[in-house]
């Protein structure tokens, strides 16, 4: 009989000090860095995410994954989702936020680094970004709906910030004693999530 080898995927969480990592540019596109990609893929859907950055799984460099349905476009959809969306799950190597556009608005936000906490997160509905897709292509678009959303969450993890950092005042405080026991239970399994496969 032959066994499938079991496989290990790890996302770390609140507490963990590489989520408070400013993380490293990526200067080349390796096929260590594609392999890492892929990882993040398979992580993501095993823990049922729409994103996820490098930092999540132990790694500071600027490097995201998204795995968005298109049937998440807005009405009218952007330039942005109108390309990368179909394009999912697809990866971003450098990404960064050119502008922000005025309007903003609120939205429950989760994370898979912040299990089972959801909270209103305000951010501007739309953007323009600038990224590196992993073929090496520069693509600079302007983003709005729910890609709009998890780009600004996932370059977020980039810079070692998390949702939670900008929760309203008024609702730190209705959250305080869930998030208290979130991170305890966290720091008590070592600030790691571990899902193994065969």
């Amino acid at each position: 009989m032959i066994f499938g080898e079991k496989r290990t995927f790890t996302v770390h969480t609140v507490g963990s000090d590489v989520l408070r990592q400013k993380a490293a540019p990526v200067t080349e596109i390796t096929e260590e860095i594609r392999s890492l990609a892929a990882y993040m893929f398979e992580a993501m859907n095993l823990f049922d995410g729409i994103g996820l950055a490098a930092p999540q799984v132990g790694k500071p460099i600027r490097l995201i994954t998204l795995g968005i349905s298109p049937e998440a476009m807005a009405n009218p959809p952007s330039p942005g989702e109108l390309q990368l969306l179909p394009e999912m799950p697809l990866a971003l190597v450098n990404p960064e936020i050119l502008s922000f556009g005025p309007e903003t608005f609120s939205y429950d936000e989760g994370c898979l680094s912040v299990p089972e906490l959801f909270a209103p997160v305000v951010r501007p509905r739309t953007i323009r970004v600038k990224a590196q897709l992993l073929n090496g292509k520069v693509v600079e678009l302007d983003c709005a709906g729910m890609l709009a959303r998890c780009l600004q969450h996932e370059i977020d993890h980039l810079d070692g910030i998390l949702f939670i950092d900008h929760i309203e005042p008024e609702v730190q405080k209705k959250i305080a004693s869930k998030l208290e026991r979130l991170q305890k239970n966290c720091a008590k399994h070592s600030n790691l999530r571990t899902i193994k496969i065969r």
